[in-house]
């Protein structure tokens, strides 16, 4: 049963914590077009790292990479996929263009979500197209051994379960008493639990997080990958999907923890943005902008990882931004020469 219900928000008190959540990003919204206007060049150079980022992490998350030389010209369109990996994050990209080029907004429909399955995963037999067979959610447990996790929507309820959601999402968006962030992730959180696709269905949920959060006037994910902040939080986004998917076919499911998780995200990237926006201007603009994709890395990486992923930034100023970071305690290093790594300190 569909979480993004009537009764779902009629029934829910939202705690102190929540209700600051929704108020940060509600005063960032506020002033994200303040920054727009007054950090142009500033904004160029974190559209092109958001795009590259997204497009990396979003796959990522699901197993699927390139090599680091190959990301950065598929990731901005500059180069044509030599294979199937190459292929999504090409098609990613691809998504993510026609959703920040459309105008007027997109429909929230089930045409909608197909054509953002058939863009991310051009070149698969079943782009655009629902499950024909059932699919289950499988749980590798740390001893080798697999178990079910989730049963989503039968194959042969998917197309109506999609019309569902589009329509209660179509109705609740224009609720006065229901917040339109908490209207947004409710749905992202039911089309993963749908699960209409045979693959693609994160790739796709993320896609469609960030289409209606445009429409809602939030617009941080061209300027920060939220892709990127939710890879980091990886763990915390299985743990709290799994929690939330129990009890889901009887409308019995949690959906707070959800919302929370949602929003943190949200916060997290609103105040990267304006820690690069706000502040900065020309060299120390892409200082910074070069420090925080520093902290956005997950595991080791080396310095030609970095230089490949921000164009127009110089080997120069890169290797003086680790430098002062490890002087600063928030990075190390190991090995020297072409063998040096990288890493967060914990």
């Amino acid at each position: 049963m569909l979480t993004l219900r009537e009764e779902t928000f009629d029934h829910a008190a939202l705690p102190l914590s929540t209700s600051w959540l929704l108020a940060d990003c509600m005063e960032f919204r506020g002033k994200q077009d303040l920054w727009s206007r007054q950090r142009p060049q500033v904004l160029e150079a974190l559209r092109q790292q958001a795009m590259i980022q997204s497009v990396e992490s979003s796959n990522r998350i699901e197993g699927v990479t390139v090599a680091p030389d190959r990301l950065v010209p598929l990731a901005l369109g500059k180069s044509r996929p030599r294979d199937r990996s190459e292929e999504e994050l090409s098609g990613y990209r691809r998504a993510l263009d026609w959703i920040y080029s459309r105008k007027p907004a997109l429909s929230m429909d089930a045409k909608t979500i197909r054509h953002l399955h058939a863009l991310s995963h051009a070149g698969a037999g079943d782009a655009g197209e629902f499950k024909s067979r059932d699919n289950e959610i499988i749980e590798i447990l740390p001893d080798g051994r697999r178990r079910v996790r989730f049963k989503p929507t039968p194959a042969k309820q998917t197309a109506r379960a999609v019309d569902d959601l589009c329509a209660a999402y179509q109705r609740l968006a224009r609720a006065p008493r229901v917040p339109p962030l908490l209207v947004t992730c409710t749905a992202a959180f039911d089309l993963l639990c749908i699960h209409p696709f045979r693959d693609g269905n994160g790739r796709v949920s993320r896609l469609l997080t960030t289409m209606l959060l445009l429409q809602h006037g939030f617009s941080v994910g061209r300027y920060v990958s939220l892709e990127r902040w939710v890879e980091q939080s990886k763990e915390d986004y299985y743990h709290v999907l799994g929690e939330c998917s129990a009890g889901w076919h009887e409308g019995r499911n949690p959906i707070l923890p959800w919302w929370n998780y949602f929003l943190g995200v949200l916060r997290r990237a609103y105040l990267d943005f304006s820690r690069q926006a706000e502040h900065r201007t020309g060299q120390g603009a892409k200082t910074e902008i070069a420090r925080q994709f520093i902290l956005s890395q997950v595991g080791d990486f080396a310095l030609g990882d970095i230089h490949s992923q921000l164009p127009g930034t110089s080997i120069q100023l890169l290797k003086k931004v680790l430098a002062d970071m490890k002087s600063g305690g928030q990075i190390s290093l190991s090995g020297r020469g072409r063998g040096a790594k990288w890493a967060l300190r914990q």
